[in-house]
């Protein structure tokens, strides 16, 4: 008679599988998002330096910074994130302008002064 050899995985060596992978995916899911929050972030980045390009082209022709978007002529259609900015302050010191998220990127902030000092908030 033939010995019949058992094959397959112990249902305690499934479970040790099963938490492993499971402790792994706790780990890896908050720091995606909080890369997908980056990413996304990087959006508002590009296009507070197309403000502040425009604003600092605005200070060489009039010497000082403008508080009203309608003089940059910014076009920010085609941006996913980030519709829209606003001029915080501007005098002939300088300028701050801030850009908030729209959709999944609600809640992120992001701020650029006339230095190109930029600060994220909501990350």
């Amino acid at each position: 008679m033939k010995k019949i050899k058992k094959r397959g995985f112990t249902l305690v060596e499934v479970m040790t599988v099963v938490i492993i992978v499971g402790i792994l995916a706790s780990i890896a899911v908050p720091l995606y998002r909080t890369n997908v929050r980056k990413a996304m972030a990087a959006e508002g980045a590009a296009l507070l330096g197309s403000v502040r390009t425009a604003q600092r082209i605005y200070y060489s022709e009039h010497g000082r910074y403008t508080s009203n978007k309608d003089d940059l002529g910014i076009d920010v259609t085609g941006n996913k994130y980030f519709t829209d900015y606003e001029i915080v302050s501007a005098d002939e010191n300088g300028f701050t302008a801030r850009t908030t998220g729209t959709g999944d990127a609600a809640g992120i902030t992001v701020t650029i002064d006339q230095d190109g000092n930029l600060t994220y908030s909501g990350i």
